[in-house]
């Protein structure tokens, strides 16, 4: 079994900062693709960034320039250095990842989530 925990959200305001933390654990053999997701209220999920296990990172435009994604210091963990925080950056943010389990079957996992509100 996987789980994925994400951990850092809250309320900041506008122009202030954020880190999330993902972390990944369970039957995990590796782990080719992390990333980050976000749901606002009554809008559609959205990417918002990812990291592969060959290092590549994309990003979401909207959040180029503002946003970081890196490898977390434990295994199987990242993390999401928010910045110059926007109101419209307010959102459920998830974790995902693309898992080869020990079992080898390969699937995509999704965290709880944690809510980030960008507020005055």
């Amino acid at each position: 079994q996987v789980q994925l925990v994400e951990s850092g959200g809250g309320l900041v305001t506008p122009g202030g900062s954020l880190r999330l933390s993902c972390a990944a654990s369970g039957s995990i053999a590796s782990i080719s693709v992390m990333g980050w997701y976000r749901q606002a209220t009554g809008k559609q999920r959205e990417f918002v960034a990812r990291i592969t296990v060959g290092g590549t990172i994309t990003y979401a435009d909207s959040v180029k320039g503002r946003f970081t994604i890196s490898r977390g210091n434990a295994r199987n963990t990242i993390d999401l250095q928010m910045n110059s925080l926007k109101p419209e950056d307010t959102a459920v943010y998830s974790c995902a990842a693309t898992i080869t389990t020990t079992a080898r079957s390969v699937a995509n996992y999704w965290g709880r989530g944690t809510q980030v509100t960008v507020s005055s």
